[in-house]
């Protein structure tokens, strides 16, 4: 198991920039582990657009089975958890009707 830290970005993560920054570094981590930490420890604010670029967008390389099992969140306040959760549904919605 090994911890991705999303301070490393900022406390505020709120761009699709910034978000597929964070993606781009968090996905050879879920290739070459069998789960990852999703650690958002000091992170004040995830806006909509970052979760879905950064998380959702996982989708579209793996199913939403595959990400449960290698992921796990920790340190996410109540407004950021529902704006990760918000962008993970909507995502996996639009993936289904294509």
């Amino acid at each position: 198991m090994v911890t991705f830290d999303f301070i490393q970005f900022g406390k505020d993560l709120g761009t699709r920039q910034l978000g597929a920054q964070a993606r781009m570094a968090l996905l050879p981590l879920l290739q070459s582990h069998d789960k990852v930490v999703l650690n958002f420890n000091g992170v004040n604010v995830v806006s909509n657009s970052f979760a879905d670029e950064c998380i959702a967008k996982l989708l579209i390389e793996m199913s939403l089975d595959e990400l449960k099992s290698k992921t796990t969140f920790d340190g996410l306040n109540p407004i950021a958890k529902e704006s990760v959760l918000t962008a993970i549904q909507r995502r996996y919605i639009a993936l289904q009707s294509t």
